[in-house]
């Protein structure tokens, strides 16, 4: 058998086919060096020539091409014992192989390539496998991957290959293979010396160590108190860069001065849980006890970072540490933190508040490592513990927008997560979807897992199926790096590398702190019933500040009088500022802001004004819009315009649709498309950055928009006409996003918070979608100001209306941003000549339902020249969009018009309001089924029809007036959506309030069900009919008690 057949039946037989990946990059290696040999003047059989020549025979026998044609020649002569016939020159190459048992000897040349190979696989097997046996858990209890197999391939000690593997395992089994003849090594081969693959760095500056030492550098790299987690990467350059930081031998070393830092760093961690424990025992804190090593962990990525020219880091966690968070890393005032636990300090007038380990900060501070500034901002975030992920990056990639940093290199987003949150919450992988999405990269993410190792009481192996909480971060290979918390020079390095490698990258990383939590879930909790074994461990676990103060005190770095000096130091500074503390008579939320726009607010964080100028815009602008809105503003761009009409669909090309849009401009007339084209395009040239966000908005789900055009003839050439209005204007992010609610709207929610300058939106692909972001929703955009005094101006587009396309694209739920609206229903309000923006100031957010392009256009250019931010929820239409009757003349857009909350009757019925016997209230698409029916029924006289276009806040002063105006009609409120859905327990009591329960608002709509909407044709068109006879049916409620 040839040497080439017997080389693959070694490699079957031992199972070595991962190494083919692995063998490219040394193949790539020994193709480049093979003619440049560094030592042409020594004689060939020298030591370094000797190495040449055996790398020429392993790449021979891999491929015989991969070598000159000369080795070629050579190697297969010298198989057949033809080396006596060979040419002069290559004589001296056969008898160096004869003497060194490469050749002619085919058992000898076996066994070396055998050899060789076992051992790169070793190499690899610890590469790949070696976290699994690493030494993380602080406790000694518990492995972190939750499997304590130790997977065959690894041998972990040196006594294990030469003693246990061959003495005791010489019988043992497994998958019937004899674990001895695994790799085909024997004890005698621990001081043979192998040539080290290029795909290992333990050989520092040699490029073959023995055996013993290959293994010992392995096990020093991989199965001490690191575990690395990274050839699932399939990059080889990224990998290797792993490898280089890791592998090379004594690489992790520190000077006296870091390690004095990281100890007074400790020193504070955990001297600040010590005061909170002594001075409120009782009181729920979420300390960091057991991890006290993250507040170190987070300084040095910091620092770090700002080394490496990061100026504005935005970090995310849940509660647990957060007090400490703020007041050793953000460096919040001590007093402000103790004062937050006195029962009787007072809040100031502005909202709810919140828990204190719910609370944010921003702080700019000089960054005392590298002397540089740096800007710290901590979101505050609810007790949903992995919800605040996607807005933090959202907030990032805005401060990176508006910076310019295309690359991330200024600003940059840490995330921290508990461990069960981590494996358990679909969110943290929705926001990993977003990471290398082109308009949602940060440009990578430094995650911090502190790893409890368990959950609230909840073991990890009823908490995940995943061998680590960190799994899911391979789904975009994210390097994971676990590390034992209670090491910590090994933290700050892991920490330091994850630092460059973020900033070498631009990629996410995993620091997986594992650890142990001291307490319960929280300080008055027992974890004693659900845990008794791990906690008496935790009883008996010796604190990493002393287990490190020890250890520096013994190798003389400190001394114990220095130590205690800097313990005494810190006590002091709590003392001091709990004094302090006690003057704090008021809690201001305001000195917790996360995201401040300074300038935008006066010095007391209020409004500069309490008035908002006319929405409309001059007609020149509207035309112009209009213009560009229909053309191509590149050349040789081809744009889609063959038809292709079924039975199925009415779209008739691109090109059609752009010259619908030009005619209409001609005409001064705008349908739904067109006028949101110019509201964003009016506020674009403003300044004002606009931001399109979701589900296929580019087209739009019901292809009405075409914000982006692509070329039919080019693949991937686009264009955005809407960047192509003005020379000077902000420029308009319209982006597809993945299919993601929760993590998108998270998102989007965050680059809202960075500026107010920006009308940001996100679009629902139908309306009822939004019920997977329902945590964003109410714990964020309902309630962030109330809680957090954070203003945002985000925008939610949601499409709505009943039209027989089944429960699940019908409704986009307005009663729940109805009920979650702060007016009170039963407060008469007091009418100024501020009303309408006073009332927008006080609510915490708009609800609106337009029903005309003209109205939709005003509220989206108010959301931006209102003095203040409030979240705008747009029940948007689905129909509408191509009907008819639902365009507007640009005379309602012009210079001086404004949003019209109300639209009263303006037909006959208004002309003689004292004979109408009916009044119908109403919002939205069913207004248009309402007029057709009341022109059916010739009722135009009698029947009055008014449209609520702002729900909420409600426009208590406006219907005043129409309610006064028709003293003696029946007052009706129809709606197409179901009686317990859509707005009538919203209205009904505040048009009560305004009659002063004098007189009944009837309802008609349909009837109550559970399901949103039929999935039935034709019993949708039943019920429309019916609820429409009995909207004109001026005897429907005679008789009848309200």
């Amino acid at each position: 058998m040839s040497h080439l057949k017997l080389f693959a039946t070694i490699l079957k037989r031992h199972g070595f086919k991962l190494l083919e990946k692995q063998d490219i990059a040394r193949r790539a290696f020994l193709h480049e060096q093979r003619y440049f040999s560094s030592a042409t003047s020594e004689p060939f059989l020298s030591g370094s020539n000797s190495n040449y020549v055996e790398e020429m025979y392993y790449a021979w026998l891999e491929n015989p091409k991969s070598v000159h044609k000369s080795w070629d020649v050579f190697f297969r002569s010298a198989n057949v014992g033809q080396a006596a016939h060979l040419p002069a020159q290559l004589e001296g190459k056969a008898s160096f192989l004869q003497s060194h048992g490469l050749a002619p000897t085919p058992g000898k040349a076996e066994k070396l390539v055998e050899d060789h190979l076992a051992v790169q696989s070793l190499i690899r097997a610890y590469q790949i496998r070696g976290h699994h046996v690493a030494q993380l858990d602080p406790l000694g209890i518990l492995d972190a991957d939750l499997d304590s197999f130790i997977p065959s391939d690894l041998i972990t000690t040196i006594d294990k290959l030469g003693i246990f593997l061959f003495v005791f395992c010489s019988t043992l089994l497994i998958n019937n293979v004899p674990v001895a003849g695994f790799y085909g090594l024997h004890e005698s081969d621990l001081d043979k010396v192998f040539q080290l693959p290029t795909t290992t760095f333990i050989g520092g500056n040699e490029n073959s160590l023995s055996l013993r030492e290959i293994i010992k550098r392995l096990e020093h790299t991989y199965c001490q108190h690191i575990g690395l987690e990274y050839m699932f990467i399939n990059d080889v350059e990224q990998c290797q860069w792993i490898r280089q930081k890791f592998e090379t031998p004594g690489v992790m070393k520190f000077t006296n001065e870091d390690k004095r830092t990281l100890l007074a760093r400790l020193v504070r961690s955990m001297r600040f849980e010590d005061f909170l424990a002594r001075k409120w025992s009782s009181e729920k804190r979420f300390g960091l006890e057991g991890c006290e090593v993250m507040i170190p962990a987070l300084k040095t990525i910091i620092d770090k970072s700002s080394e490496m020219g990061i100026e504005y880091v935005i970090m995310g966690m849940p509660h647990r540490g957060r007090l400490n968070v703020l007041a050793n890393v953000i460096r919040k005032e001590l007093e402000q933190i103790f004062c937050q636990f006195d029962p009787k300090l007072e809040a100031a007038d502005e909202g709810s508040g919140d828990v204190k380990y719910h609370l944010g900060m921003y702080h700019e501070r000089i960054n005392r490592k590298t002397n540089k500034k740096i800007t710290l901002s901590l979101m505050a975030n609810p007790s949903h513990l992995e919800a605040v992920d996607p807005v933090v990056q959202g907030k990032t990639k805005a401060e990176q927008f508006y910076r310019g940093d295309t690359a991330g290199k200024k600003v940059m987003s840490i995330l921290l997560h508990g461990d069960a949150a981590f494996a358990g919450q679909g969110v943290v992988y929705e926001t990993f979807h977003l990471s290398d999405l082109p308009s949602y990269t940060t440009n990578g993410t430094i995650h911090v897992v502190v790893n409890n190792q368990i959950g609230f009481t909840t073991d990890p192996r009823m908490a995940r199926s995943s061998p680590y909480p960190t799994d899911v971060a391979r789904v975009v290979n994210a390097p994971i790096f676990h590390v034992n918390a209670d090491d910590p020079e090994a933290v700050m390095y892991v920490c330091s590398v994850a630092a460059e490698w973020r900033n070498t990258f631009n990629k996410d990383v995993v620091v997986d702190l594992v650890c142990y939590r001291r307490r319960g879930h929280n300080e008055m909790d027992e974890p004693m019933f659900t845990q008794p074994l791990m906690y008496k461990q935790i009883h008996k676990q010796v604190p990493v500040l002393k287990k490190y103060a020890d250890k520096l005190i013994a190798d003389g770095t400190v001394t114990l009088q220095e130590f205690e000096e800097e313990i005494a130091k810190y006590d002091r500074i709590c003392e001091e500022a709990y004094t302090r503390s006690k003057d704090k008579k008021i809690l201001h939320i305001k000195h917790w802001l996360d995201s401040p726009w300074p300038g935008f607010f006066n010095a007391d964080g209020e409004p500069k004004s309490m008035s908002c100028p006319p929405t409309g815009i001059s007609e020149e602008l509207l035309i112009h819009i209009g213009n560009v809105a229909s053309s191509v503003p590149v050349e040789d761009f081809k744009i889609h315009s063959d038809p292709f009409i079924s039975d199925l669909h009415s779209d008739v090309g691109l090109s059609r649709i752009l010259k619908a849009r030009s005619e209409m401009t001609q005409n001064r007339l705008v349908d739904w498309a067109l006028a949101e084209y110019m509201a964003f395009g009016s506020v674009l040239k403003e300044g004002i950055h606009v931001r399109l966000s979701g589900q296929d908005v580019e087209r739009g789900t019901f292809s009405h928009r075409h914000h982006v055009l692509h070329d039919q003839e080019v693949d991937k050439r686009t264009c955005v006409p809407m960047n192509h209005l003005w020379e000077q204007q902000a420029p308009y992010t319209v982006c597809n996003s993945s299919l993601s609610e929760y993590g998108v709207l998270g998102f989007e929610l965050g680059f809202a918070m960075a500026s107010p300058n920006a009308l940001v939106c996100w679009e629902a692909q139908f309306g009822d979608f939004h019920n997977t972001a329902q945590c964003i929703i109410d714990q964020f955009i309902s309630s962030g100001q109330a809680k957090w005094v954070r203003h945002n101006g985000i925008v939610l587009l949601l499409p709505h209306g009943m039209e027989g396309m089944g429960p699940e694209h019908s409704s986009a739920r307005p009663e729940r941003f109805l009920q979650m609206s702060n007016d009170d229903s039963d407060a008469y309000p007091e009418f100024t000549e501020q009303f309408e923006v006073s009332q927008l100031y006080e609510c915490n957010w708009i609800v609106v339902n337009c029903s005309t392009p003209a109205n939709y256009f005003h509220v989206l250019r108010r959301q931006i020249l209102l003095p203040f931010r409030k979240p705008l929820i747009v029940l948007t239409p689905k129909s509408l969009l191509r009907h008819p009757e639902a365009k507007s003349s640009f005379d309602e857009m012009v210079s001086g018009t404004t949003f019209q909350r109300v639209i009263p009757e303006n037909g006959p019925a208004a002309q003689a309001p004292h004979e109408v016997k009916r009044v119908i209230f109403c919002t939205g698409k069913v207004y248009y089924d309402l007029v057709k029916e009341r022109k059916n029924q010739d009722l135009e006289k009698q029947v009055a029809i008014t449209r609520l276009e702002q729900i909420s806040p409600f426009p208590f002063d406006l219907l005043k007036e129409e309610l006064d105006k028709y003293p003696t009609a029946d007052l009706v409120w129809c709606q197409e959506e179901h009686k317990n859905s859509g707005y009538y327990d919203y209205v009904k009591p505040r048009f009560r309030t305004i009659v002063n329960h004098t007189r009944p608002i009837w309802y008609v709509g349909r009837e109550p069900a559970a399901a949103a909407a039929t999935g039935n044709k034709n019993m949708h068109l039943v019920s429309l009919r019916r609820f429409l006879d009995t909207a004109f049916n001026l005897e429907a409620f005679e008789g009848k008690t309200f």
